[in-house]
């Protein structure tokens, strides 16, 4: 009994809390090359966690998860980004450069990825802006059927402390920003939009967002 409960517990803790009756498989994710070497100059923001360097432990996952948000159309609050094209978020390319990313307004900003049909999501991975270490308020990140983000929402991460987002106080901590991106697993739930926001950051007011993926499978 005892050995047959450790084995369960294990198995929800490898595929991100969802037992999915599936060999699970080792999610292979591509890094951009690393902007700044060693620990950056101390960054004052509330439950700010540290940052590591080195990449992630492996993220388990059943076969057949594949970014699902390469290529795919997205939108924004801010109609007329300052620098760039909303198409750079779900371009492919990670890299931390001038040229790779688009700059939305100040305050609070959101992108939104339509993955053309409902899909089971089991993780988010995005870059914010990784050219040097800063910390972005109020990331929320979402999903629903509903374009609009009225009904069905389910809320995968929010560290925004004070919620001054107006959608909750968040529990997640802040983070800074980094080559590997910021992971949020998803635990195969289904939806067909993404929407990430964010309200500024600890160098400007502005909204930065490199790449988004969202790693699923269709269903």
């Amino acid at each position: 009994m005892k050995k047959n409960l450790l084995i369960l517990l294990s198995a929800l803790m490898i595929s991100g809390g969802v037992a999915t009756g599936e060999d699970l498989v080792k999610l292979e994710l591509e890094y951009p090359k690393p902007m700044f070497p060693g620990t950056p100059k101390p960054i004052k923001v509330p439950n700010l966690e540290p940052l590591v360097h080195g990449q992630r432990p492996f993220i388990m996952v059943p076969p057949g998860t594949v970014n699902l948000a390469e290529a795919k159309e997205v939108t924004s609050s801010d109609d007329w980004p300052v620098i760039g094209e909303l198409e750079y978020v779900t371009d492919g390319d990670r890299d931390g450069g001038d040229g790779y990313f688009v700059e939305l307004g100040p305050e609070l900003q959101w992108v939104q990825i339509d993955l053309d049909e409902e899909a089971e999501i089991y993780g988010i991975l995005m870059w914010h802006y990784h050219a040097q270490p800063r910390v972005y308020f109020d990331v929320i990140v979402q999903i629903s059927n509903d374009p609009e983000f009225k009904e069905g929402v389910i809320t995968l991460f929010n560290n925004d402390f004070d919620n001054s987002a107006g959608m909750g106080k968040g529990e997640d901590p802040s983070f800074i920003e980094s080559y590997e991106g910021r992971y949020v697993e998803a635990q195969g739930q289904k939806a067909r939009y993404v929407r990430l926001y964010s309200a500024g950051n600890t160098s400007d007011t502005m909204n930065h967002y490199i790449e988004v993926e969202v790693y699923g499978r269709e269903n």
